[in-house]
């Protein structure tokens, strides 16, 4: 499985965006797909995560009420829409997938084989 993220950059607080995750390769097996980020000096956290092609979605406590995780089937493709962004959730965002057959219950970056390469959010005060 490949994933190539796209959709950072630059926003003052309080702005939105809109990440995106394309992803190729055995992605018609279910899969837990997601987001994690790492900001400078911090450890990585999750962020968010839903299963390909499932419903159930899963948020980490600073995403909670803020982040929508979402996806399109039929373009492989999974959105992380930040909105009331805070300039501590800049931090470079990585798309990640687990091997098919895994749900996303309980798991931790340990969980997930595929990372994409990261996109940059910045968000300015």
């Amino acid at each position: 499985v490949q994933l190539v993220e796209s959709g950072g950059g630059s926003v003052q607080a309080g702005g939105s965006l809109r990440l995106s995750c394309a992803a190729s390769g055995h992605t018609e097996m279910r899969a837990c797909v997601g987001w994690f980020r790492q900001g400078p000096g911090k450890e990585r956290e999750g962020v968010a995560a839903i299963h390909f092609g499932g419903v159930n979605t899963y948020y980490g406590d600073s995403a909670k009420g803020r982040f929508t995780i979402s996806q399109d089937n039929a373009k492989n493709t999974i959105y992380l829409q930040m909105n009331s962004l805070k300039p501590e959730d800049t931090a470079m965002y990585y798309c990640v997938a687990t091997r098919p057959g895994f749900t996303c219950t309980g798991r931790t970056a340990a969980d997930f084989d595929y990372w994409g390469q990261g996109t940059q959010v910045t968000v300015s005060s």
